[in-house]
């Protein structure tokens, strides 16, 4: 019955919830730490002095933004292979991910880039530092801290997008979850237990993160 829930389903298909997870969990942290380093680059750009800079950030993230996650990810997964470029549904689903939440991301480290006080660049510029040595160690570290509960909500937010793969035969957890629900007719255990699964991959980030808000209040002080 589509009704009814069946924990055994769990341990008869075990190996493909298990390969599943894994994969999305791979996905997850690969394009996590991308999209991290690239919406910090973007940030940076967004507010360059050098104006081709900051036209190609702004560009960036205004383009990405308003566009849906799917077509990035089509972008890579259809468009590259017709330029001569192949490249499978996992990557492709990965840099998708990637480059739609990077510009998620750059738009808040700008905005904590834009709260620090002026003074303190302007006292570190006096010091002797460079315009990118200020950034790296005056300036990134504080608005960094500044957004942080905003950033973890769009790497948590990259963690349920991480579910796009199964359009691109990604074999993440949803990938599996429907071939598993076309093997028992049972989607109210399937779809529940895959629920379960990507708990246990949101919940122990959120609870780092929300540790790390507390060692930063802490560090301040």
């Amino acid at each position: 019955m589509t009704g009814t829930f069946d924990i055994h389903v769990l341990f008869d298909h075990w190996d493909r919830f298990l390969e599943g997870f894994v994969h999305t969990l791979g996905a997850s942290a690969i394009a996590l730490v991308g999209s991290f380093i690239l919406g910090t680059v973007i940030a940076v750009m967004r507010i360059s002095p050098v104006k081709p800079l900051n036209w190609l950030g702004t560009a960036y993230v205004e383009f990405i933004r308003n566009i849906p996650l799917l077509l990035v990810v089509f972008f890579f997964f259809l468009g590259l292979p017709s330029l001569g470029f192949p490249i499978d549904g996992f990557t492709s689903g990965t840099l998708g991910l990637m480059v739609y939440t990077a510009s998620f991301i750059a738009e808040s480290i700008r905005a904590g880039i834009q709260s620090v006080p002026s003074g303190q660049t302007e006292a570190a510029r006096a010091t002797g530092l460079t315009y990118i040595q200020t950034l790296l160690h005056i300036v990134l570290p504080q608005a960094i801290k500044i957004v942080l509960p905003a950033i973890s909500n769009q790497f948590i937010n990259l963690v349920k997008n991480s579910s796009i793969l199964a359009v691109v035969a990604g074999f993440d957890l949803m990938y599996y979850a429907d071939l598993i629900n076309a093997d028992t007719f049972l989607p109210l255990t399937v779809y529940t237990l895959v629920a379960l699964l990507y708990l246990i991959l949101t919940i122990p980030l959120s609870l780092a993160v929300q540790y790390m808000e507390r060692r930063f209040r802490s560090a301040g002080r």
